[in-house]
């Protein structure tokens, strides 16, 4: 599909959609815990979708209300099927590789698109440490194993992503362990381990966390209600691009974003206020909007992806922006550091790459382009939210990328003003 941005001005209150992070860890929640699980506002992204695939697969339940909710019954991990495919989903390949662990049976983990060519030699490290057989195509998908994983004191590496800490404490917890601890050095994106925690918390289990270095099992699980309610929160990833996108071309309202929340991209907020634009937060809405916007320095070390909203923004803020934690842009679904230089060069911004450091010149102004998503979600929503300040017409090639975690995205900027031309392409 391709889509044209036009310059447009944008007005009106959105809703934020269903955070995936959130969504994907009540599902795995659900799957470890017997009984229902009734999840409300729940997401529907290609992302969400692969993690309910997921669960069914190893055991799961799934009924649709006519409420929009969703119950989930389970009795615990009960495979049907030798595969499970968790679609192009980082979180979903990293967290489930560990649950589906607990099985007796063998099972292949398996992947699409760029998920093909992520690291997860992670595995082959760890999981033997856990009594789990495991085999890889040399570090990459498919991965085969067969558990049960039996905790143990372990030391992990999190300085590539916290996902694979976030699938070990679950297991963990799972297992109704005791008297365990996995040890962390190098962990990046607290802010997701603390999400990690709240959700495990909400469904019974308890861990201690010793600053992000140690977390220790010794409690068994508490009790928990049957049916468990869990509420997905609002999207804070997908809601930066709204909140950008009233920065440079609102002013607009964005509410459903929980102000306690632990996502990591919350700080999206500390950009938006350095930067100078017209930010109001109120306990149940963020109301923003433009002025004379200004370059800022930001650390993006917990919160990689907020790269893609941030080069939106600093492209039209006067002067040199700094975005810290370039380092965690390799293995996304393209290397965003340089995908992010290339297709934003189209639009005439230009992007210095310096070690760790990306500097964004701004204020220079946009220009009309041909752009492409690079099959990246993110890469597309920047595009066309840049393309909302352009001189002309920003044409976004590839654009259903979005879908993978946030399919309305499109029709939610159309719907504030923006803009737009939709026009299917055939694939060859």
């Amino acid at each position: 599909m391709i889509v044209t941005i036009h310059p447009s001005q944008l007005s009106g209150t959105i809703q934020a959609a269903a955070s995936k992070s959130s969504m994907q860890r009540a599902c795995a929640a659900a799957l470890l815990t017997k009984g229902e699980t009734i999840l409300f506002n729940p997401g529907n992204s290609n992302d969400d979708l692969a993690a309910l695939d997921v669960i069914q697969k190893l055991g799961a339940v799934i009924t649709r209300n006519s409420n929009g909710t969703l119950s989930i019954h389970s009795n615990g991990i009960n495979t049907n099927g030798t595969e499970v495919n968790c679609g192009e989903s980082g979180l979903g390949i990293r967290m489930f590789t560990p649950i589906a662990a607990l099985s007796t049976q063998p099972i292949t983990l398996n992947g699409t698109g760029s998920l093909l060519k992520r690291p997860m030699d992670f595995f082959d490290e760890i999981l033997p440490q856990l009594s789990v057989k495991v085999g890889s195509d040399k570090g990459k998908l498919p991965l085969s194993i067969q558990g049960p994983l039996v905790p143990a004191d372990i030391e992990v590496d999190g300085s590539m992503s916290s996902q694979f800490l976030t699938g070990l404490l679950m297991a963990y917890g799972a297992t109704g362990a005791e008297n365990v601890t996995i040890t962390v050095k190098n962990l990046k994106s607290k802010p997701y381990i603390d999400l990690t925690l709240q959700v495990m918390q909400h469904f019974g289990w308890e861990v201690e966390n010793e600053d992000f270095q140690k977390f220790h099992f010794q409690k068994k699980r508490n009790p928990i209600p049957n049916p468990i309610r869990y509420t997905v929160e609002g999207d804070w990833s997908g809601a930066a691009f709204l909140l950008v996108a009233g920065a440079i071309a609102g002013p607009i309202t964005v509410k459903s974003l929980a102000l306690d929340s632990t996502q990591a991209d919350k700080a999206v907020l500390q950009a938006l206020a350095s930067c100078g634009c017209q930010l109001s937060i109120n306990e149940d809405e963020i109301r923003i909007g433009p002025a004379a916007l200004k370059a800022f320095q930001f650390d993006a070390n917990d919160c990689p992806d907020l790269f893609p909203p941030l080069v939106a923004l600093a492209a039209c803020c006067t002067g040199t922006t700094v975005i810290q934690g370039v380092h965690r842009l390799t293995h996304k679904e393209s290397n965003r550091a340089l995908t992010l230089q290339e297709e934003f060069g189209k639009l005439g911004i230009v992007i210095t790459l310096q070690d760790n450091l990306m500097l964004i010149k701004g204020g220079t102004g946009i220009r009309s382009a041909i752009t492409h998503s690079r099959h990246d979600h993110r890469i597309a929503m920047a595009c066309a939210v840049a393309g909302l300040r352009a001189d002309g017409n920003v044409v976004i090639e590839e654009a259903e990328a979005i879908n993978k975690s946030y399919p309305a995205f499109y029709e939610h900027i159309a719907g504030l003003g923006a803009g737009l031309t939709y026009q299917q392409t055939q694939n060859v």
